[in-house]
């Protein structure tokens, strides 16, 4: 009965994958690659822009694609953008302000810009995804944000750019990422709405009447031609706070069970649950060479100091952790015996798989993957290699004490104890 539950927990999970096939997926590599890439499609568009981000800085690079709205926008393309009130606090009155004139709907998800906002429950739970969709034809997905590669927000201005992926997409899997960035921009907008309605009841009215025609109307699909397209199996994987809560860990974790030569996972921000920390040293325990590359520049040290507490157990399996030094950190792929990978906004710690909206996606393609696999081999090739000497001593003990007493009370005040 356990193995008959197991295998039905692994039908479901896979068919909360949705994998389609017919897929064209590109690797991009940093916002060097994803802007050119995603101004492109945007300056082709002829019907509509989806864009959803965490962060839409207002630094020279992000305003020049905003002006790429802007200018699809006055073609008569329909342009929607809708940015996280927290990842972009800082800058959405100068967005409102490029914005303003035009026809470009922006919406904010749980803005925090007055002080009531956070007091409100929920204030937690980010819009973390990084998406955009041009004419339902093409996609793009990944970790990327809306801000210069060699600019971060708390550290100034880098000689290197921040190491990084997305995605583009062509194909069938399109129509998955178009349904779910319209659902987050009605929402956010809806959720303004009533902001509004507190002061005037005729732009909530005539706002609803928007929402509503967008939910319903879909998005307006363009013939594609699937056929001349790679025959590339993807699946969008979203992880949400209805259906959706556990299946960016599920695709993880059933991916690193199934492993049987190599796991490599690149990823900033790392504390996992035990579902996937349990399977990484299982995978380990039965010869399956897992690696891991962390962050070594840290940009939140706590973050960092929250990985390296675990770093003892996951070496005393074999497991080997390297940190990622030449740069800031901000990739979240993973590669698996070669044939599966994924790219997102998903990092594999408490906020992302228990809070955020969160969007991967997963190819199953020796191709792709090999691509994949390269570029993590050059970024191992520039990272240092932990050793287990760093972990061990008196200092090393209460670190990982203070560090799980944290967790503990973050996880209590998050309402998922016992969850994770």
């Amino acid at each position: 009965m356990r193995r008959l539950g197991s295998r039905r927990r692994r039908a479901h999970h896979a068919a909360d994958a949705g994998f389609v096939g017919g897929n064209e997926v590109d690797l991009l590599r940093g916002g060097d690659q994803l802007f050119p890439a995603m101004q492109a499609a945007i300056a082709q568009a002829r019907r509509e822009v989806w864009l959803a981000t965490y962060i839409f800085h207002n630094d020279a690079t992000s305003m020049a694609l905003a002006d790429t709205l802007i200018a699809a926008d006055r073609r008569g393309v329909r342009v929607r953008v809708v940015v996280d009130g927290f990842g972009s606090n800082l800058s959405v009155a100068a967005l409102r302000k490029r914005f303003a004139g035009s026809g470009v709907a922006f919406a904010v998800f749980r803005p925090m810009d007055r002080w009531w906002h956070w007091l409100q429950p929920g204030q937690l739970r980010r819009l973390h995804q990084k998406l955009c969709v041009v004419d339902s034809e093409v996609a793009f997905v990944g970790g990327i944000n809306i801000i210069d590669d060699r600019f971060d927000m708390r550290h100034g201005g880098s000689e290197l750019p921040r190491l990084d992926f997305a995605v583009q997409v062509r194909g069938g899997l399109v129509d998955t990422v178009a349904q779910s960035v319209r659902a987050i921009w009605s929402r956010a907008w809806l959720g303004r709405d009533f902001d509004d309605a507190l002061i005037d009841y005729v732009p909530l009215r005539r706002r609803f009447s928007l929402w509503v025609t967008q939910l319903w109307r879909g998005p307006q699909r363009l013939p594609e031609p699937l056929a001349r397209l790679p025959p590339v199996c993807a699946a969008f994987v979203l992880r949400d706070n209805l259906r959706r809560r556990r299946t960016i860990e599920h695709a993880y974790a059933d991916a690193i069970r199934g492993a049987r030569h190599s796991v490599d996972i690149i990823c900033p921000y790392f504390y996992p649950g035990q579902r996937i920390r349990e399977a990484l040293r299982a995978a380990a325990d039965r010869g399956v060479r897992v690696r891991l590359l962390l962050q070594g520049k840290l940009d939140y040290r706590i973050a960092g100091w929250a990985a390296e507490a675990l770093y003892a157990d996951l070496l005393a399996h074999g497991i080997e952790i390297y940190e990622y030094t030449p740069a800031f950190l901000h990739a979240k792929v993973a590669v698996i015996d070669d044939h599966w990978a994924t790219v997102g906004s998903s990092n594999i710690d408490p906020l992302s798989l228990l809070l955020n909206l969160e969007a991967n996606v997963i190819v199953l393609d020796r191709p792709f993957a090999r691509e994949l696999a390269a570029e993590v081999e050059a970024a191992l090739a520039q990272s240092e290699r932990i050793s287990e000497r760093r972990t061990t001593g008196l200092r090393a003990l209460l670190h990982r004490a203070v560090i799980a007493w944290f967790a503990y009370v973050f996880l209590r005040i998050a309402g998922a104890a016992g969850r994770y």
